[in-house]
């Protein structure tokens, strides 16, 4: 019989494999010290445990928090703003990834800037900007990279084969953020509900898991690397819960099939080689979190559309619509349901806050799969 993809995950979609976990950890939840508060860091994780019926399977006294690891939901107004801006100059072709379209931003979306003529294209890959530079030679192609640390080396590669193929169209405006900076900023809240992490398994697969070594050590919070099917994500709330029934407080990689310590240390030095930490980024509902951004190291300037369009591109933070909590949803503050308007204003044909308008968003997930709107 021929492999086919379907072969890769179907076991990891066991419906008998997830009964098995749920009632290992309903049995082992009554030996917990205490009710305990999960925060899946990453926005693929939120929809597997709404997709598959998770938190119904999951005993009263573990919960889920949602994180702020949606690299959309977390882009704040003002950079949103800046893509609308450049997209809309004569000369620019604007490159970015497909999630960003209807993001809004205070003047619209880069839907809304296609809509009156700008070029905006959406790639699955970064490296399709070589073909859009060649065919356009005399238009600036401005790459609009977002994302963590999973998509971070796509956008070094890009770079590298611009210098080596001496393209001089091709330009950067780089919004690449790091989880572990976020992860830290969360737990130093006075209000922080979060008792244990469930790690992302692709960032980890570039950093290796080495980056959350911290957090047990440092913050006494356990963390396990996860991958994101359903039996993967059950296998991993059993393995937090043990830790705490133990007294245990460490990190674990669940996803040892393609997680280990080190990662993929070719991607993290072409990482190196073409950026480095900016002092700050500002974060959708979390705010100001130093070093946890990215920007090209000064030597690669020349390729920064934020220096070459500085005088153009606005300075001041924007903050979101006055009924939009997704500050707090990413904070784990609050969950979808809570909005007072989730499910009416805000849905995904008309999103208002980030968490409704991307894919990997909490509101979208609740929306998609948790037939929790109101009446």
């Amino acid at each position: 019989m021929a492999l086919e993809l379907k072969n890769l995950y179907d076991d990891f979609r066991d419906a008998d494999t997830i009964k098995a976990y749920a009632k290992r950890i309903k049995e082992d939840s009554k030996k917990l010290p205490h009710a305990i508060n999960i925060m899946e860091v990453c926005g693929g994780h939120t929809h597997t445990i709404m997709k598959y019926g998770i938190l119904q399977l999951l005993p009263e006294n573990i919960k889920f928090v949602h994180g702020p690891g949606c690299p959309v939901c977390i882009m704040p107004k003002e950079r949103i703003d800046h893509a609308y801006v450049l997209a809309m100059q004569p000369d620019v072709i604007l490159v970015t990834l497909g999630d960003m379209i209807k993001v809004p931003g205070s003047n619209g979306s880069l839907q809304d800037a296609r809509s009156k003529g700008a070029d905006v294209r959406f790639v699955y890959s970064p490296m399709d900007c070589l073909k859009i530079a060649r065919e356009n030679p005399h238009a600036k192609i401005i790459f609009f990279a977002i994302g963590f640390e999973t998509t971070t080396p796509m956008s070094a590669a890009l770079l590298d084969a611009v210098i080596k193929q001496d393209i001089k169209n091709i330009y950067f405006h780089l919004n690449h953020v790091t989880v572990p900076e976020a992860m830290a900023a969360l737990l130093s809240d006075s209000d922080c509900k979060i008792d244990a992490f469930l790690g992302p398994s692709h960032v980890s697969v570039i950093t290796g898991s080495k980056i959350y070594e911290e957090f047990p050590r440092d913050f006494h919070k356990p963390v396990v690397v996860s991958g994101f099917e359903p039996v993967d994500v059950m296998q991993s709330i059993s393995m937090i819960v043990k830790q705490f029934i133990e007294g245990r407080c460490e990190l674990e990689v669940e996803y040892k099939r393609a997680v280990n310590r080190e990662g993929n240390l070719r991607a993290q030095e072409l990482n190196e080689k073409y950026f480095e930490k900016a002092q700050n980024f500002r974060w959708r509902g979390l705010g100001d979190i130093p070093k946890s951004g990215l920007k090209l190291r000064d030597e690669y300037n020349a390729y920064n559309a934020e220096i070459l369009y500085k005088d153009i591109l606005p300075k001041e933070p924007i903050d979101d619509h006055k009924l939009c909590i997704c500050g707090d949803i990413l904070k784990g503050k609050a969950s979808p349901p809570e909005c007072s308007i989730f499910g009416t204003a805000c849905k995904p044909t008309s999103p208002i806050g980030s968490c409704m308008v991307s894919s990997e968003g909490a509101c979208a997930a609740y929306y998609k799969y948790g037939n929790l709107l109101k009446s």
